[in-house]
């Protein structure tokens, strides 16, 4: 994309009510929980051997005013499969720690300063090779920021956020947990691919903002 096209990009934004009514994504890849000492060794290995890799956390809502929880769920998704770590279980591995500290691997995320912030509060790490996709997607004039709207707007399918505020800490993740944390993660990969690619069009967009929601700087 040139300057040129940049200067003329319309700005593209999909109301709540809008990807309330678009079909649902479902994840269709492995998913490989990491609990225990024994299964690092071998989710190591494979991501090891990624050039790019999806990435997000979750963390125990709280619902009460002055508590908060740390972060309990770390997701790394490849193509075709995702490896959800337990981090309240068994801390960060060193293996993995060194591939988000590895420049030389492409990880893909949205909102990269909070997941750094709270990761910060209970691990020392220096993370190489992000790239947060709020700020990347401006380039294609896509105003919103949520992982959820940004992929409606682009492949016209809405990601459930049902599970978002059940207990990441529970003794057992749902299958319902799982597929939503491996839909997130593998999701920056299909969204930055798919960016990279040029395929997409944003004058061709059925979500550019009209002119007066693009003046007061508001979506709809």
């Amino acid at each position: 994309m040139n300057s040129t096209e940049e200067k003329i990009l319309p700005s593209l934004s999909i109301s709540k009510s809008d990807l309330a009514k678009l079909p649902a994504a479902d994840y269709k890849g492995e998913i490989h929980l990491i609990d225990s000492p024994e299964k690092i060794r071998k989710a190591v290995e494979c991501l090891s051997r990624e050039t790019i890799i999806g990435f997000d956390t979750e963390t125990r809502p709280s619902f009460r005013k002055g508590q908060s929880y740390q972060v309990a769920l770390m997701q790394l998704a490849t193509h075709d499969k995702c490896f959800l770590i337990r981090l309240n279980k068994i801390g960060l591995p060193d293996g993995i720690k060194h591939i988000l500290e590895d420049n030389n691997v492409l990880k893909i995320g949205v909102s990269l300063h909070d997941d750094f912030h709270n990761l910060s509060k209970i691990f020392t790490m220096t993370p190489g090779g992000f790239v947060d996709l709020q700020p990347y997607v401006k380039k294609f004039g896509i105003v919103d920021n949520s992982l959820s709207r940004i992929y409606g707007i682009l492949f016209g399918q809405r990601i459930s956020k049902s599970q978002r505020l059940t207990n990441w800490e529970a003794a057992t993740l749902t299958p319902a947990q799982q597929a939503y944390a491996s839909i997130d993660a593998r999701s920056c990969i299909t969204i930055y691919e798919y960016l990279q690619s040029g395929k997409f069009s944003p004058a061709n967009s059925p979500y550019i903002l009209p002119p007066a929601a693009e003046e007061d700087g508001t979506s709809i």
